[in-house]
């Protein structure tokens, strides 16, 4: 009786939903079951494994336990970020980016070509426009990696914690092994306005030359643009939230 008595389960927003926050005498723990329907490439086990590798080196949230069902994390406290203060904490971010590219490989590799085309064969309402992208972006192949080292690939305000232990990502469903340069592009279209603060000040921190990284970032860009727009086009018809149809309307408009 007493323990489940103080138990308490609360659903979390989140546009892949589904996550619950859970609240026990034993601590305080985030619950990730595997998505259903299914979202290409979101594996718990993978994460589950790849946290285990990447936490104890800072910068990640904690696994407690995982499988293919589901993950079970450690709770962070503290407070989400906002866009301003995604810009205002910009040198925090690159040193809390430097610090996770700068880890042994996971051995989990992502590859954008063959989960775009998972993509493309996972919905319903495909039209030319994204047809005529995806197999112009074929052609090209995809770009040779400038530096390969584990990504987060959703950093945004909204997964950055500012806790008392400083500044943690959450939201690791779309790690792996990539270019950094793809990374820098992800960020970039979080904010969009400082991306030439972004690059420089990136470079500079990674000993990179920012013409080199500029020229990167801005190959995978046209990949990024499809994926995220793949991305919206599948969760709007998985779940007909307005919202998420709005978003990939739009997504497709910059393609």
């Amino acid at each position: 009786m007493g323990e489940t008595d103080s138990l308490s389960v609360t659903p979390l927003a989140g546009l892949t939903g589904q996550s619950q926050k859970i609240v026990t005498p034993r601590g305080i723990f985030i619950a990730r079951p595997a998505p259903q329907p299914a979202i290409p490439f979101v594996d718990r086990q993978r994460e589950f494994r790849l946290l285990s590798k990447l936490q104890p080196a800072g910068g990640a949230v904690r696994p407690i336990a995982g499988d293919r069902h589901g993950v079970l994390l450690a709770w962070l406290t503290g407070e989400a970020l906002d866009s301003a203060a995604f810009s205002q904490q910009r040198p925090a971010i690159i040193a809390l980016l430097l610090q996770l590219h700068q880890q042994p490989l996971t051995g989990y590799r992502l590859l954008l070509q063959p989960l775009l085309w998972h993509y493309w064969q996972q919905c319903q309402q495909r039209h030319s426009r994204w047809l005529r992208a995806l197999q112009a972006l074929t052609r090209h192949g995809e770009p040779q990696p400038l530096r390969l080292a584990p990504l987060h690939m959703d950093v945004h305000a909204g997964n950055l914690i500012d806790g008392e232990q400083g500044l943690r990502l959450i939201d690791w469903e779309y790690a792996a092994d990539g270019d950094v340069a793809l990374e820098l592009a992800a960020v970039c279209a979080a904010d969009p306005h400082h991306q030439a603060d972004w690059l420089s000040e990136y470079a500079e921190a990674a000993r990179l030359p920012l013409s080199t990284l500029q020229r990167q970032v801005a190959r995978w860009q046209p990949w990024l643009r499809l994926l995220m727009a793949s991305w919206y086009q599948l969760r709007a018809e998985q779940s007909g939230d307005e919202t998420l149809q709005q978003m990939a309307r739009q997504s497709w408009e910059q393609i």
